[in-house]
């Protein structure tokens, strides 16, 4: 079944993180149409060949076209005209620059699977399973459910009031104009009237007495949950973004959170109402003591300040600020590019739409630091929330706010105590809300979670590495002085973090060996891995790891960088083991079978780059280990991975090049492993005039790798022998004889290595 088909029998929960995927930039709509064409395309490769790029977007533009002639056909004029909206936006966004268009759609079809799969496991774990997120949010659901129900009641009640009071009303009209007649009644009806009327003041006395109480346990009942969703639920779900931010699970909930909180705001709009129906009864008819006068102040007082609370902490930032063009880092912005920021008002009630106007302010309230850079934001700083079309949520999205650094006198960089990807930095959205049935300006604020400002893109890794270490060790958004002494992490709380940054840009996060592996390389050896170790700040960003001269997390982000560029497929499917020290290497290879290998990342290169290590076995059977110069980038940019596996070749001086990978640890033919990436016939590329091939006079090559090293070095027994052994048996045996047993050898070794590779694939 098709991956958006599986999307949409999910569960609101799932559909509304896949709602929180699309934006105009990239709508909806265009998934939904294209669906089976989206799903068609390689986008990873898309995304990382620009002529491709643009042959794909023109290719969707097209796809548009058709689109829109169906529903011509159809004659439905509005999704025509949504369709022509659709593909004119696109053209403005991405005609200059496909392969973002490109990148975008490659995120969200990855991020649709891991929907998939976390909706798949839940399913799986069953009812028994259900996580305490689930069973708490039912119990909101539960205590929102009570809150109605309170209101629907004391609703009723004030209706039951009303009619009682009108009904004594008519009784004590009636009682006067027949006490007034001329052929009045006699005394004992009179007697019997008045006895009628007292009970029914009695009864409309007991009645107000309920209906204050009611509202007065309604109010109760209110703030309890008002305080649950501002002091849990709330710092909840921005605790939940915050480790989204950095590559955790999608933070989901805000349609819930929204919800409850309207909800709230509507049972205060209900109590309100209520009162002023009461104050209606009570200029009616009163009396000493009576209930409504005495409570009525209060009552109001105490709605309209739980209403104000509920008002000035419902302007939330729904998501964080983000350059379109790294939409995996969020919260690292670059002066001088665009960047992204969506706000959203969680009380959704109609009264409120188009009533806010947010405006973005960045360092406010912040004071002046020595040496700390100061910046304007450029671009419309100001929006005006309104009810979207797809969810009905409040919202305002800022698409084109930039930063500029502004220029003192000075040389900033000697004067401030922290490097510029450690400075941290605010912004903040203000609006004010007006409730017109009490002329009360409520002030809203809303702040973001701190921003890296870097003025190159080279600073982006380091960046980064500042906004992981800040949102992984505390909750408190305003910490902009955080660096200054930053605390040092446990290790489990940064293993978690290192195996997101490969799950969230991946299919796989790392397992357990992996993050063995690199505990060794932070904690050291001695420390045993423990999961209460502690890694400080700078060994973590700024010193050089293992006297390595650049810091671990700029070797980590090199790797990322090279897998998502070159090695994707094969990081997802599990062929590459990646983070494995030599000494756990050559454990684990010691007892396989000659020609078995693993792929490892390279310890020594800051840029990124992984090598293969395979065994061999000397004359006297002792385990021989090999290792390749790591490949970079740059060479995998000019062949792939599993063609340099497939070509490699280890050749010696007058020695027959052979190839001396087999199997993929542990046992898994080479062929098998990695032939689904070999090129086939069809995909090896063509001259543009095909119809001339022939006269080109060039043959075909093949770039291979070569591994050139002394004949002494490969302890191969079936090899032919070495140059000064050759000379020293010449002496007594004719050169004839010597080609003649060396042919029948190798024969003999081409034969022994099929019936090996023969008898892998009948076990396997």
């Amino acid at each position: 079944m098709a991956q958006w088909c599986q999307l949409q029998m999910l569960d609101c929960k799932y559909l509304e993180q896949v709602d929180q995927l699309y934006d105009d930039s990239f709508p909806m709509d265009i998934r939904q149409y294209l669906s089976r064409w989206i799903e068609s395309i390689d986008w990873d490769t898309v995304a990382i060949q620009d002529s491709l790029a643009t042959v794909r977007f023109h290719d969707l533009l097209a796809q548009l076209d058709d689109q829109h002639s169906r529903f011509a056909l159809e004659n439905n004029f509005l999704l025509q005209h949504n369709i022509r909206k659709i593909k004119r936006n696109l053209q403005d966004r991405f005609q200059e620059d496909p392969v973002h268009m490109a990148m975008i759609i490659s995120r969200n079809l990855k991020e649709e699977q891991k929907i998939l799969t976390s909706a798949k496991s839940a399913e799986q774990e069953g009812e028994g399973m259900v996580s305490t997120m689930v069973v708490e949010k039912q119990k909101l659901d539960n205590k929102v459910k009570e809150l109605k129900d309170r209101a629907q009641v004391a609703d009723q009640n004030i209706k039951n009031l009303e009619d009682l009071q009108d009904e004594y009303d008519f009784q004590v009209n009636t009682l006067k104009n027949r006490e007034n007649e001329m052929n009045g009644m006699t005394p004992k009806e009179l007697e019997r009237e008045k006895l009628l009327v007292d009970r029914m003041c009695l009864e409309l006395k007991g009645k107000r007495q309920d209906v204050v109480m009611q509202l007065s346990d309604l109010l109760n009942v209110t703030q309890a949950l008002l305080s649950d969703l501002i002091s849990e639920e709330l710092p909840e779900w921005k605790q939940r973004q915050q480790i989204a931010c950095i590559g955790g699970p999608p933070n989901a909930c805000v349609d819930q959170l929204q919800n409850w909180f309207t909800a709230v705001a509507e049972s205060l709009q209900q109590v309100r109402q209520h009162l002023k129906k009461l104050q209606e009864l009570e200029q009616k008819f009163t009396y000493d003591s009576d209930p409504i006068t005495q409570k009525k102040g209060f009552l109001e007082a105490r709605a309209l300040d739980l209403l104000k609370n509920l008002l000035s902490n419902s302007l939330v930032v729904e998501r964080q600020p983000c350059m379109p063009t790294h939409p995996q880092r969020p919260l690292v912005l670059k002066t001088g590019v665009q960047f992204t920021v969506k706000l959203r008002f969680l009380v959704k009630l109609l009264e409120f739409n188009y009533q806010l106007k947010v405006k973005a302010v960045f360092d406010k309230d912040v004071t002046e630091k020595k040496g700390f850079r100061k910046f304007n934001i450029l671009g419309t700083n100001t929006k005006v929330m309104n009810m979207e079309e797809s969810n009905g949520s409040l919202a305002a999205e800022f698409r084109h706010l930039q930063l500029k650094e502004q220029k003192v006198a000075g040389n900033r960089t000697n004067e401030g105590p922290l490097i510029v990807t450690e400075e941290l930095h605010s912004l903040c959205f203000e609006s004010e809300l007006q409730l017109n049935q009490s002329g009360l300006n409520i002030k809203l604020e809303a702040m973001s979670l701190p921003v890296v400002v870097i003025s190159n893109v080279c600073q982006l890794p380091s960046g980064w590495a500042s906004i992981l270490w800040y949102n992984m060790l505390t909750t408190e958004p305003k910490n902009l002085k955080f660096f200054l002494s930053p605390p040092q992490a446990k290790w489990c709380q940064l293993s978690e973090v290192l195996s997101w940054q490969f799950s969230s840009v991946t299919k796989r996060g790392l397992n357990q060996e992996q993050l063995n592996m690199l505990a060794d390389k932070l904690l050291g050896a001695k420390a045993q891995r423990n999961p209460e170790g502690l890694i400080p700040w700078t060994k973590f960003c700024k010193q050089s790891a293992n006297e390595k001269a650049f810091p671990f997390w700029l070797w980590i982000e090199g790797i990322l960088d090279l897998i998502k560029r070159h090695l994707l497929s094969l990081w997802n499917d599990g062929s590459i083991m990646g983070f494995i020290s030599k000494e756990r290497e050559k454990a684990l290879l010691n007892d396989k079978c000659p020609g078995t290998f693993l792929l490892r990342f390279s310890e020594s290169s800051r840029e990124g780059a992984i090598t293969f290590t395979w065994i061999e076995h000397d004359v006297h059977d002792k385990p021989i280990f090999h290792s390749v110069e790591p490949y970079t980038k740059k060479e995998l940019g000019a062949v792939s991975l599993p063609d340099i596996i497939r070509t490699y070749k280890v050749m010696a001086a007058e020695n027959i090049p052979e190839n001396p990978l087999r199997f993929l640890y542990p046992n898994i033919l080479k062929d098998k492993a990695f032939g689904k990436y070999y090129p086939k016939p069809s995909e090896t590329s063509e001259p543009m005039d095909v119809e001339n091939t022939e006269k080109t006079g060039y043959m075909k090559t093949e770039l291979i790798s070569v591994s050139e090293v002394h004949p002494s070095r490969l302890q191969d027994n079936m090899m032919p022998m070495s140059p000064d052994d050759y000379k020293a048996l010449e002496q007594y045996v004719s050169p004839r004889d010597i080609d003649a047993v060396t042919n029948n050898l190798l024969g003999f070794a081409a034969e022994f290595d099929d019936q090996m590779s023969a008898d892998f694939e009948e076990q396997n």
